[in-house]
């Protein structure tokens, strides 16, 4: 049974939807949410009918970071490196839709995810330097293989603020949403866009684009992600499709 303040996880059909649910303290994380995430994600790799989740949170923050005060007794670079791995490597497709602040090691639990999109009460920073933490290295070769070596530096190096244009410009956000309240249906267009296109090739292509940009595709691995493609009935089903001029249905198979 899920805590009231815990994140919660929903599955419906092909579609999860993680939410942050601590919108008084700006979804700050505690210990224990940490630990819901990460068993969160491997529920979701187990659910392999799940083909796209929905990161989210309460209130008018995205996620303040790890609480503070619990950091002189924990090691809480070593538990955000472990949790954004696993969530990195979900097979499904994931999406953060940040509607306010996304700091400290929020902002790699979002980098983690495959798609961001966001409003203009955006903001984002990593405070590691302020408090004399070392960032970990998961983190940081996230935030250069999709920022860059200079926006990685003005967060890590200066602990600058990227408000919502420097974030788009910076491609942290891949959208930016000019009406707060255009992000919730923009993120549901976007999921059933998602759900239209084939899971075994999305699968494998997130997995080779993933282990690309880390400098550890395996060719091997690769072809055989190719291999199975190739011999599917989501091929053949794709193919049909586009004769007919109709919309496919795949099944991941």
């Amino acid at each position: 049974m899920q805590h009231a303040l815990s994140p919660a996880l929903d599955i419906d059909g092909p579609v999860a939807t993680v939410t942050l649910r601590r919108p008084a303290l700006a979804n700050r994380l505690e210990l224990e949410d940490l630990q819901t995430l990460e068993a969160h994600a491997i529920a979701l790799e187990a659910h392999q009918e799940v083909r796209v989740v929905v990161l989210q949170a309460q209130g008018p923050h995205f996620c303040s970071g790890f609480h503070i005060d619990a950091v002189p007794g924990v090691d809480a670079p070593a538990l955000f490196e472990a949790l954004c791995s696993r969530w990195e490597s979900l097979p499904a497709i994931t999406i953060a839709a940040l509607q306010g602040g996304v700091w400290g090691g929020a902002t790699d639990l979002a980098l983690a995810c495959d798609f961001r999109l966001g409003t203009p009460k955006c903001q984002m920073a990593i405070p590691a330097a302020q408090l004399g933490l070392h960032y970990y290295g998961g983190g940081m070769r996230r935030l250069v293989s999709r920022l860059g070596l200079g926006p990685a530096k003005r967060l890590l190096l200066a602990a600058q603020t990227l408000d919502a244009q420097a974030m788009l410009r910076t491609h942290f956000l891949d959208e930016l949403l000019g009406d707060p309240a255009a992000l919730e249906p923009r993120v549901q267009a976007l999921v059933a866009e998602i759900r239209g296109l084939a899971p075994l090739a999305l699968r494998g292509m997130k997995q080779a684009l993933n282990r690309l940009a880390a400098g550890q595709l395996d060719l091997d691995e690769l072809a055989a992600a190719q291999q199975r493609c190739a011999a599917s009935a989501d091929l053949k089903e794709g193919v049909a499709a586009w004769q007919a001029r109709r919309s496919p249905c795949f099944q991941g198979i």
